[in-house]
């Protein structure tokens, strides 16, 4: 891979995406896409994304280990990943713009669905964290980015901060891993694809490592703003990028 002034900026967009996932737990591949798509098309951007999430999940196991909640991540991986694989192979026979639209518009109801569960007190157990693992998985192999999706369910759960940013990490790292298996058997995956993959990821566990700090300050009420701050900003990406596949 040539170090180009186009790698120099997504390097450093990783570094700014690595920082915005270690702090909310979500929002990396939301800031990467666009251009990626631009530079490799829709379809060969999904791996790339996938190798760099898992990179990105990695980093955030490592720096949140010990408040990992692993009985959440064991239930939510036992139904994600039969459902990746699922989603990956039905990726071909699907519209991604219609899947994109209604995920950019699942995204924006999201904020007061949480909202309203929070006012209900409605509390999420293990085994609904099951049936998000099936849902967000299959999603997850059909689409680039869903991590947005899987926030409310986990702070339903009663995880914040450094709980559910590594918890949520930890369980995603099932779907990632599954997934770029999968497209490897499919040969999806090409050496322009591990190439970018890896130099983001690095990029990405660059930024990830700064963002402990800011979490740690951060009081509960201001981290939950920012992610539906982010969720909203996420839904209406996904939207736009929906565009692409007029």
């Amino acid at each position: 891979m040539e170090l180009s002034a186009i790698h120099l900026i997504l390097g450093l967009l990783g570094i700014g995406a690595g920082l915005l996932g270690g702090v909310i737990g979500f929002g990396t591949t939301i800031i990467l896409m666009p251009p990626l798509v631009y530079l490799h098309g829709s379809l060969l951007t999904i791996p790339i994304i996938a190798i760099t999430a898992t990179i990105a999940n990695l980093a955030r196991v490592f720096i949140w280990w010990r408040s990992i909640d692993w009985k959440v991540c064991a239930v939510y991986a036992a139904s994600a990943i039969p459902a990746v694989i699922l989603g990956a192979n039905t990726l071909i026979l699907l519209n991604p713009r219609v899947i994109e639209i209604v995920l950019g518009l699942f995204l924006l109801l999201l904020i007061p669905i949480r909202r309203w569960m929070r006012r209900q007190e409605i509390v999420v157990s293990l085994w609904h964290m099951a049936l998000v693992g099936a849902g967000i998985g299959y999603l997850t192999g059909i689409v680039a980015t869903t991590g947005a999706i899987n926030t409310p369910f986990f702070l339903a759960f009663g995880l914040t901060k450094g709980a559910y940013l590594g918890t949520e990490a930890a369980s995603s790292l099932s779907i990632f891993i599954t997934k770029g298996v999968v497209f490897h058997e499919l040969g999806v995956i090409d050496r322009v694809a591990i190439l970018e993959g890896l130099f983001l990821g690095v990029c990405v566990f660059i930024g990830s490592l700064l963002s402990k700090r800011i979490v740690l300050k951060m009081r509960e009420e201001q981290f939950i703003q920012m992610m539906e701050w982010v969720i909203a900003i996420s839904g209406i990406a996904i939207l736009m990028m929906s565009m692409i596949h007029q």
